[in-house]
C-alpha cells in the first residue's frame, strides 16, 4: 500500500513536534538574590542561539549568558574586543526565543560602556529592548560603579564582574589570575563592595584564588558566581562550548570537559564525505516520489 502522509520538506509535523513542556516557575532577578546564604546553587552557562538555548533551559540552567565571548568560540576571533553590539543583540534574539525558564543576561561589549553614561545607558537599553535581554553585565569595578547605579537607575539590572577581566587584555598584558598578594586581594573585596552599592544583583568573578572568592562572597549581601574562582561562590558559569568539548584549542585549567562534541562532529562528518563521494547518500528513503507515473518523454519539446 502506498504511503500518502504529506512529509514536510522543513520543520516537523504534529507527530514529531516536541510535546509542550511544564518547566519551573521563571528565575527573576529577586529569585536569585534570594538564593544569597542559602544551599541552592546558581547554575550558569553561556549560550548563542536558539538550539544551544533550548538544552541549556532544558538541563536546568538558572542563568544563561549571552557572552561577548562568543567572539573567540563562535566568530573565531583572538579576544572578546571584536564583538559588536548588534552581534550580541542578534545573538540576544535567539537566545531569548529559547528560553523560557533562565534569566538571560548579556554582556556588554567592549566600547559600549567606555562612554559616558548616557550613552552606556542607551546601549544598555538597546540590549533589553531589541534584544529581549532581562539584565546586562558589565567588566570592572569601583572605576564602573558610577555606571551601574546609572543602569540599575534606568531599570536595567546589572550583573557586574571582576577578577579577570577580558576586555581589559590590553591594558592588563594578558589574561591574569587577580587577587594573589595581599593588596590584590583587599582591591577585589574593595571593588565588589562597590558595585554592590551601585546596585548590582550579582557579581561574577573570574581568575581569583578560591580563598579570596570565598572570602568575598561572605562579605557581600548579592550572590557571586565564580568562573575559576573555586567552590566557595554562590554559583558558577561556565562557556557552553568549552564545557561540551567544541573549543578548538585547549581549555582553561578552570573547566571540565563532560563530552567531546566535536569529535564526534568530526566522524559524523567524515562518514558523511565519504557517503557523499560514492553515492550511498542519498538513498531512495531520502528522495520523494512524483504523484503521479511520469511518461518517458515528458521533457520532450521543452
Amino acid at each position: 500500500m502506498a504511503d500518502n502522509t504529506e512529509h514536510p520538506v522543513y520543520g516537523s509535523t504534529s507527530e514529531t513536534a516536541p510535546t509542550e513542556r511544564q518547566v519551573p516557575s521563571k528565575v527573576t532577578v529577586p529569585s536569585l538574590i534570594a538564593r544569597k546564604g542559602t544551599a541552592k546553587k546558581i547554575l550558569c552557562l553561556t549560550a548563542y542561539d536558539y538550539p544551544t538555548a533550548r538544552l541549556v533551559d532544558e538541563a536546568g540552567f538558572d542563568l544563561i549568558l549571552v557572552g561577548d565571548s562568543m567572539a573567540n568560540v563562535v566568530l573565531g576571533h583572538a579576544s572578546t574586543l571584536k564583538i559588536s553590539l548588534d552581534q550580541i543583540i542578534s545573538a540576544t534574539r535567539a537566545v531569548k526565543r529559547a528560553a523560557d525558564r533562565p534569566l538571560v543576561v548579556a554582556d556588554m561589549p567592549f566600547g559600549t560602556y567606555h562612554v559616558s553614561p548616557a550613552d552606556t545607558a542607551m546601549n544598555a537599553l538597546r540590549l533589553i529592548r531589541e534584544g529581549g535581554a532581562q539584565a546586562v553585565k558589565l567588566e570592572g569595578g569601583e572605576a564602573r560603579a558610577h555606571l551601574v547605579r546609572t543602569l540599575v537607575d534606568a531599570d536595567i539590572p546589572v550583573m557586574g564582574h571582576i577578577g579577570l577581566l577580558p576586555q581589559s587584555v590590553n591594558a592588563r598584558g594578558g589574561y591574569r589570575i587577580q587577587g594573589k598578594t595581599a593588596d590584590g586581594a583587599r582591591q577585589l573585596l574593595s571593588d565588589a563592595l562597590a558595585l554592590e552599592e551601585a546596585g548590582a544583583f550579582a557579581i561574577v568573578l573570574e581568575g581569583v584564588p578560591a580563598n579570596v572568592a570565598e572570602r568575598i562572597s561572605k562579605r557581600l549581601q548579592v550572590p557571586t558566581i565564580g568562573i575559576g574562582a573555586g567552590g566557595g561562590c554562590d554559583g558558577q558559569i561556565l562557556v557552553f562550548h568549552d564545557v561540551m568539548g567544541l573549543s578548538l584549542g585547549p581549555a582553561p585549567k578552570f573547566v571540565k570537559r563532560y563530552a567531546n562534541v566535536a569529535e564526534t562532529m568530526r566522524k559524523a562528518l567524515g562518514e558523511l564525505v565519504d557517503d557523499m563521494r560514492t553515492g550511498e547518500f542519498p538513498a531512495e528513503e531520502h528522495t520523494y516520489p512524483t504523484h503521479e507515473e511520469l511518461p518517458d518523454d515528458w521533457d520532450y519539446g521543452i
